[in-house]
Parts: C-alpha cells; structure tokens; sequence
C-alpha cells in the first residue's frame, strides 16, 4: 500500500449539484485512511478557499471563477454530515476583521444550512503553535486556538496559478488561517520571497489536514486573482495535502517536483518540493496511489512573468544577503528597533515602524534600486517565532548556481 492516496475523476463544469455531490462520495470513498481520522474527530476544522467581496466575485460557465463553487463546498459539508458526528468549524480571516461574520464570507447560507460554525482567525483566542520537527523557516507560528481543537482538518481548494507561488491548490489554501494584526503578522511578513514557499511548507505540516479537495470544475491560468478562466471538468481528493497538490500540479501540466526558475514557479521556490524534501508528503508520483480518468493537462496553464528573470534572481539572492547580514548584526538592529518592523535594504535598514501594512508595493519602494530586495523582518529580542536564518545561508548558493546557469545561457 502506497502512503499517499488520490483520486480524480472527470466531472462536467455544467453538472448538477447532485452528481458534483456523487463524484465527491466517488473520489472520497477509497480514502480509508481520511475517514479513519474523520470519523473518530470530535471536531473537524475546515478551510475552504471562500472570502471576498461579493460584489468582486467572479464568474465563469456558471462556476465560481476564483474561489471554491458553492455545489463543491456544500457536497464536502454533505459529505461530513452523513459520514460523521463531529462539530463542523469553518475557519478562515475575513477582510473585514472582528466582529461576527461580515458579508465577505461567500457561504454563510450553506454554512447554516449544515450547522457548521465560522470563526473568524483574526480574533482571540489567539497561541503559538510549534511546528513538528521544528520548521523551515519558523519554528512556530501564531494561530488562532480553534487548530489546537481541532481532532481533524479539512482543506477545500480552487485549481488556479499564482503569480508568487506558481500554483494554489490545498496547501496554499491554508495561507487564510493565520490572524491579521494587531494580534498577527502583516500578510506581506509571509507572503516574502523565500520565505513564501518554506512557509506555506510549514504551515502545511502544522494543519496537516487529512482531506484535501481541489474543485477543477473551472479553474484560473495566469495569477491567483484576476488572472484567465479554464474549464477543467475534473475534482480531485486526497489524504495528504502536499500528495494532491503535486498530482494536481501535474494535472495542470506542471511537473510537480520543479523547482525555481522553471515555469510556473518563477518568482520563487516550490512549496511542494520544499515539504516534500523535509519529510512531509511527497511529489514523486510513483509514491501515490492515484487513480483517475483524466488526461494531462485539464487546460492550459502557466504563472505570469511579472518581472523579468534577471531581476527576479538579483531579489532572491539580495534577500538571503539582507537576512545574513541581519543574524550578523542582531544585538546592534535589536539595539535600536526592538518590538518594530524594519526593512532591509542593501544592508540598511531604509524603514521601520509597527505595521508595514499600507505602504505600497515592494517595487515603489525600492526606489532607484529596483533590482536589490527589501527584507521584511520583525525584531524581536527573544526571537520567538524562531526563524531558521539558516535557511537563507542554505537556499543563497541555490539561488547564485541558478542564476549563473541563466547567465551562461544567454
């Protein structure tokens, strides 16, 4: 028996809710060892690509274009109600912040519908989580304390491109569970070039949820807002987030076990690869039990080039020089910016405050350096969320063979 199992079956964008609900039981069903942890939960955690505005939501052949459908959402809810008696907790940050569900969750009905509760991340109570075996980047994270709750979890995902990360499946899914501020980190503190994709690796072993679905009934090519439409007919589950995603990737066209700077990972390193050589999941695809009738690749997909290459290779390597020169000159930075934000520069510090959140993009401020990177990092004298600055030493020889190989290239 194979340690991660799959399966992906064809299902038209123009079914009905009723035969997307039969398809899922269908792809559901074979994944003994999901419904061995679902089952025996008291309370199942969901996360489910889901908030936005409403008057921004896009549309596409009658499916949610960006976020997971609605017949998807409510056939996974079905699914857990008829199969188990657990309390059902739909997590996520909303972009109203605080207060009760505000108008942006996009499931509120269905929610009710099911009995399943919302909490809203970016409120109390709020606690470190460790990550096991100590993390890639960050040996522990803030969360809300509905994770520590949770006796199982559940990720719901769109098939789409990601400007940053190439693609967004189940594991970047998760990114929605971490607190805004004032109780959590600033979104851009992790959305960071080489932090992103160690992360999100992270995070991935953190929540570990034991179901993972990817609606593919339409999907998004191009960036992860706003980007083209794709029908893809297909949906996919599995037992293990970073398993699906890789064959997901490979669905899309992609060759999961890519790494920076082949396409569609062309701002920064692969997410998957990255847990997957940590231990966690894989993106081998002999070591899936996957089954399904779809050909590679459902439609035509591929991550913007925002920026040329050279660029995007000097912003990668100044950010791991921007982080060795912060471990080498802690005790003076914590000296003068304890408990504040800084960003680094060319081995200076060019901003500091208390929150970075609304000061524009990292390319308006790097001014008339526009290809040396701005290093977010908050200073903490007790270092508490423990980042492995060794990682930045690790990934700079990577960074410098690649961009050498480019060079030579032409």
């Amino acid at each position: 028996m194979k340690p991660f199992s799959v399966r992906a079956r064809r299902c038209d964008h123009r079914a009905s809710d009723q035969t997307v609900y039969q398809t899922l039981v269908d792809i559901t069903a074979p994944l003994q060892r999901s419904w061995a942890r679902l089952e025996a939960a008291r309370t199942i955690l969901i996360k489910a690509n889901m908030v936005w505005p409403p008057d921004q939501v896009r549309r596409f052949a009658g499916r949610r274009q960006e976020h997971v459908d609605d017949a998807v959402f409510r056939g996974v809810l079905r699914l857990l109600r008829e199969r188990t008696r657990a309390r059902l907790v739909v997590a996520d940050t909303t972009l109203t912040g605080g207060g009760r569900p505000g108008r942006d969750i996009l499931f509120l009905p269905t929610l009710a519908e099911f009995g399943a509760e919302f909490v809203e991340c970016s409120e109390m109570p709020v606690r470190w989580f460790d990550v096991p075996g100590g993390g890639i980047v960050f040996g522990r994270y803030l969360m809300n304390g509905c994770l520590a709750e949770a006796d199982a979890s559940v990720s719901i995902a769109k098939m789409k491109n990601h400007g940053f990360a190439g693609i967004t499946l189940t594991v970047k899914n998760l990114f929605g569970l971490f607190p805004l501020p004032p109780l959590g980190r600033p979104r851009s503190y992790f959305h960071h070039l080489v932090r992103l994709p160690c992360f999100m690796a992270d995070t991935a072993q953190l929540v570990n949820p034991c179901l993972n679905v990817v609606d593919a009934l339409t999907g998004q090519a191009r960036r992860e807002w706003g980007g083209e439409a794709r029908v893809c007919d297909a949906l996919l589950a599995g037992d293990h987030c970073v398993a699906t995603d890789a064959c997901g990737a490979w669905l899309m066209g992609h060759d999961p076990a890519a790494d920076w700077p082949t396409p569609p990972f062309r701002r920064d390193r692969n997410t998957l690869l990255m847990a997957a050589r940590h231990g966690f999941g894989t993106v081998d695809l002999s070591q899936i039990d996957l089954e399904t009738d779809l050909t590679p690749p459902l439609a035509e997909f591929d991550s913007d080039q925002t920026d040329p290459a050279p660029r995007v290779g000097n912003w990668l390597r100044s950010t791991c020089e921007q982080a060795l020169y912060y471990r080498d000159h802690r005790r003076e930075l914590v000296g003068r910016y304890a408990n504040r934000y800084i960003y680094m520069q060319d081995r200076e510090v060019v901003w500091y405050g208390d929150n970075p959140h609304g000061l524009g993009s990292r390319r308006a401020l790097s001014g008339s350096r526009p290809d040396s990177a701005l290093w977010l990092k908050f200073v903490d004298p007790d270092e508490t969320e423990q980042e492995h600055v060794e990682l930045y030493e690790q990934a700079l020889p990577f960074f410098n063979e690649q961009i050498a190989r480019a060079e030579a290239a032409g």
